[in-house]
């Protein structure tokens, strides 16, 4: 009987392997974009805690800013508070009067009420709050110097009215300082000029404003 033989091994189909090699690459390629975009998304991406410190920065930024405008009303209204009784304390200025001396104490503890608790805020801002307390705080003890003037005995007036006149120059010259810091510091934040200046008469060495227009230069 004759006897059934396979097909030649040239004849046999064969697999191709060429396809097979194209869909590996394929694959391997598809694979690498993948795992390059989320390694591109990963690093481009910032992580929580860089968000959290962009988040901190501009939210003390905008609380700066607010700050600034907010010491600035309050500047301008111890200002014209402050300027008559700083006015009225120089050397030619009127005798001592306790009646005067008790209604300015008064103004002077009102004056004083807002800087009490101050807010924290960054430290240029908080070197012009501090200025201005400093001068709130010297203007005080003038006017504690005059009001003893006015209940001292006549040979001692003098002498104690000269302190309080000495007392209320420093006052002055001291809020021309911290008016300079809050005029930059607004600049800086954006506001312009703001010139808080007191007027009082007397030089004392004080700093005097610039002349750029209110409000320009922010």
């Amino acid at each position: 009987m004759s006897r059934r033989t396979g097909k030649p091994s040239y004849l046999l189909a064969r697999p191709d392997n060429r396809r097979r090699l194209v869909a590996v690459g394929v694959g391997l390629v598809a694979a690498a974009v993948l795992l390059g975009g989320g390694i591109g998304y990963g690093v481009g991406r910032p992580d929580a805690t860089e968000a959290s410190i962009a988040d901190m920065r501009r939210a003390e930024t905008e609380r700066d800013v607010q700050q600034i405008a907010d010491l600035t009303a309050l500047a301008r209204q111890t200002r014209d508070q402050l300027s008559p009784i700083l006015t009225a304390l120089r050397p030619d200025g009127p005798a001592p009067d306790p009646a005067q001396a008790r209604q300015w104490q008064q103004t002077m503890r009102t004056v004083a009420e807002p800087f009490a608790n101050p807010p924290s805020g960054s430290t240029a801002t908080n070197v012009a709050r501090g200025g201005l307390r400093s001068a709130v705080d010297q203007a005080a003890v003038a006017v504690d110097a005059y009001a003893l003037a006015a209940e001292s005995p006549a040979a001692n007036r003098k002498a104690l009215t000269d302190i309080a006149v000495r007392q209320a120059t420093l006052a002055a010259t001291t809020w021309s300082v911290a008016a300079t810091q809050l005029d930059q510091i607004n600049i800086d934040a954006g506001h312009g000029h703001q010139h808080v200046y007191l007027d009082t008469g007397q030089d004392g060495g004080a700093f005097t404003p610039d002349h750029a227009p209110e409000g320009t230069g922010g």
